[in-house]
């Protein structure tokens, strides 16, 4: 076995991984190595060929691989050690990594830190168990994304799309500029699960039907897809007997959600949370094992990867004081937890007192749209801390920054609800 040995491995060579080995580099640590297992780095960033990505991380407007090679210069750039066509194998709970590629052959790796960046996936037909035959031309919209933007090949002529999330809704745009017909966009939730700006610009600017609360119950077709049954659904997502119809068309794409990829994580005694499918970790993304980081959609799934990006270097300058001794733990562990209307919240905890930092924030979602509303942090009975949005959806991302003079070693816990403001 070919044994190397590591300050920091970062497992996952996509937007997260380049950003977390770029900070940690700026932060001293030089012998790193980013193990992918594609052929390229830059993750699913290169078949996203639309623009729209780096507003908020760079202050202009880029397409998917355009954000992604500025970090894959930045990270060679640095001379951080790069393996693709790299399968990691396993993460133990001591750090050791074993992988495997056509090089090196079997690689035992030792590392004193590990970061785990290794997105997510997509829910498929059999996660959400769609009845019907099993005909070609029922696709996830990532795979239709690939075939169409790199592989240069069209999956079908007649589409429905199934769930409104950002990939399905770029993927109705995608398919009519290529000449598809898009029949509608399916969607089992009363509100949409994607940004409002890419349903204006993905649905509403080409005309392309959104319907709400209305989901297949069928599929059709035997060797290839022909028709598929849908139906409304009641507030308990049950299909309404009496309300179905059939939409004829070819292909059936799935945006039924996204699912963090934690095998590895879950190997390595990571403990994990059960709304966001991802590691539980304190603020600076360091999970329950010591010297083991998560960030990017491997921890929770983000909306916009400028999100990505900011967590990333969370992660990665966390890693490098890890490594350099620098992280002193507060006397008691504070348990942040999500109140009335809030699904979820990363971190989940908050465990380390850094001298120089100003601010901790908070990730979070909601669980239904609202308008004017009022963001609330709570220690106990005390408000510590609010802040007003005009509206909140449950596809976007919400930052609550909390200024790090709120937070004191006498808490054990902290809460954020939103609530309608006045309330």
């Amino acid at each position: 076995m070919n044994k190397q040995e590591y300050e920091l491995v970062v497992v996952g060579g996509g937007p997260a991984g380049l950003a977390a080995a770029q900070e940690a580099y700026d932060q001293g640590v030089r012998d790193i190595l980013i193990l992918e297992r594609d052929f390229e780095l830059g993750g699913i960033l290169q078949q996203c060929i639309h623009n729209g990505f780096g507003l908020h991380y760079f202050g202009e407007e880029l397409t998917g691989p355009e954000y992604a090679q500025q970090f894959m210069e930045n990270v060679r750039e640095r001379g951080v050690d790069i393996k693709l066509d790299t399968m990691v194998l396993e993460v133990t709970p001591e750090k050791d990594v074993y992988a495997i590629n056509s090089d090196d052959g079997m690689l035992y790796i030792d590392a004193e830190a590990v970061i785990l960046a290794m997105g997510c996936r997509e829910r498929t037909r059999e996660a959400i168990d769609i009845p019907g035959t099993r005909p070609a031309g029922v696709y996830s919209a990532g795979t239709a994304q690939r075939y169409v933007n790199m592989e240069q090949w069209i999956p079908g002529e007649k589409v429905v799309i199934l769930g409104s999330g950002d990939i399905g809704l770029i993927m109705a745009r995608r398919m009519h500029l290529e000449g598809a017909e898009v029949e509608a966009v399916l969607e089992i939730m009363p509100f949409s699960g994607g940004l409002v700006r890419n349903i204006v610009q993905c649905l509403d600017d080409f005309d392309i039907p959104l319907r709400m609360q209305q989901t297949v119950t069928e599929i059709h077709g035997k060797d290839r897809l022909e028709a598929v049954t849908v139906a409304e659904v009641d507030d308990n997502m049950q299909p309404i007997p009496g309300t179905e119809y059939k939409i004829e068309c070819d292909t059936l794409l799935l945006s039924v959600g996204l699912i963090p990829e934690n095998e590895l994580s879950k190997d390595a005694g990571v403990k994990m949370h059960d709304v966001t499918g991802g590691p539980i970790v304190n603020e600076g993304r360091e999970t329950n094992i010591e010297g083991i980081f998560a960030c990017g959609n491997v921890l929770h799934v983000h909306d916009l990867v400028d999100w990505v990006t900011e967590e990333s270097l969370v992660a990665g300058k966390t890693a490098a004081n890890y490594l350099q001794g620098g992280i002193d733990k507060r006397e008691q562990e504070i348990e942040v937890n999500p109140g009335e209307n809030v699904g979820y919240i990363v971190p989940q905890k908050i465990t380390n007192d850094v001298e120089d930092r100003k601010l901790v924030d908070l990730y979070m979602r909601c669980k239904k749209p609202m308008e004017h509303v009022t963001i609330n942090l709570y220690s106990g009975d005390k408000k510590l801390l609010d802040k007003n949005e005009r509206r909140v959806e449950p596809g976007e991302m919400i930052t609550f920054p909390v200024p790090e003079q709120m937070i004191s070693d006498d808490m054990d816990s902290l809460k954020v609800d939103i609530v309608k403001e006045g309330e």
